[in-house]
This record gives C-alpha cells, sequence and structure tokens, in this order.
C-alpha cells in the first residue's frame, strides 16, 4: 500500500546546496512571508512542502507527477498536491507543465478542477521540480470508469454532456 512519511521539519537555506538550515524565501503577491519547509515521503518521492501543508494520503501517480491529499492549517482547507518531478528536463514537459498552469489558471468553470497556487521553489538554484496545488476532488472520470460499477446510458450521456 501506498505510504506518506513526514521527515522532521527542515529549512532549506535560501541560496545554499540543499542541507538542512534556517532560510526564507518571498512567496505571493501581498508580500514577503517566511516559509519553513518540511519534507514528505510520498510514494517514494520527496516533497518539499511549506509547513503549512499536512501530507494526509497518497491519491495516483501516473506520466505527469504523483499526487496527493493534505490540509493547509491556514484555511483547513483540503486540497491536492501535485508533484511535476524534473519538471524543466526536456522542453516538451517544460512546455505541457506551463500549458497546463496557464489553462487552468484562466478556465474558471464547476467541471474542470481550479488551481489554488503553484508553490515557489525552496531554493531558486536547485529548482527542479512544481508542485501545484488545486482543489480536492472525491473522484475523477478515470477511476468512475474504470470502476466495477456499471454505468447506465443515462451516465453516459450525463458525462458527455458534462465533457462538451
Amino acid at each position: 500500500s501506498a505510504k506518506v512519511m513526514q521527515d522532521a521539519a527542515t529549512q532549506q537555506p535560501a541560496g545554499g546546496s540543499g542541507s538542512a538550515g534556517a532560510g526564507s524565501i518571498e512567496h505571493g503577491a501581498t508580500g514577503a512571508q517566511t516559509l519553513e519547509w518540511r519534507q514528505f515521503s510520498v510514494c517514494g518521492s520527496r516533497f518539499n512542502l511549506p509547513s503549512y501543508y499536512k501530507v494526509i494520503k497518497p491519491i495516483g501517480q501516473g506520466a505527469y507527477g504523483i499526487v496527493c491529499s493534505a490540509t493547509d492549517n491556514r484555511t483547513q482547507r483540503h486540497v491536492a498536491i501535485k508533484k511535476i518531478t524534473d519538471a524543466f528536463a526536456h522542453a516538451t514537459e517544460a512546455k505541457r507543465t506551463l500549458r497546463e498552469a496557464k489553462l487552468l489558471r484562466l478556465i474558471s468553470h464547476e467541471n474542470v478542477i481550479g488551481i489554488v497556487d503553484i508553490l515557489p521553489p525552496v531554493t531558486v538554484s536547485d529548482f527542479q521540480d512544481v508542485y501545484v496545488i488545486s482543489e480536492l476532488m472525491d473522484t475523477d472520470l478515470h477511476q468512475i470508469i474504470s470502476s466495477q460499477q456499471v454505468l447506465s446510458v443515462d451516465h453516459v450521456q450525463y458525462f458527455v454532456y458534462q465533457l462538451l
């Protein structure tokens, strides 16, 4: 079964080599905000997240990233956190990541998941992974289609209508 582990709270230095230590970065349009970072292991991948997120459980993993559910302790809101590993390793992956972020920021529709935030890197010099924070949904279309539940004609019509 998938497992989430929290490492001891660590702070990454703002311009350092990635070793544990004190550090801060500026985040958000409202001004400077010091972020303390924690590391979590989700499905064997290390997540570096601000300390106000508490990882609950893994949701899934695929070709484009690993997703876990978490709670934002500032608002008590449940969110999904998608880690896109090595997002800039290839031009195609970087373009896909940018396209997803731009489209989801622009689209505001009840049937399209919205982006809550995109986390800043712990250090600019070690910026490889992108963390996209989005609304947490109970399920997705893939889970419904691949489940053992028999889909009626009405279900299929509803899904097709929602897609259009």
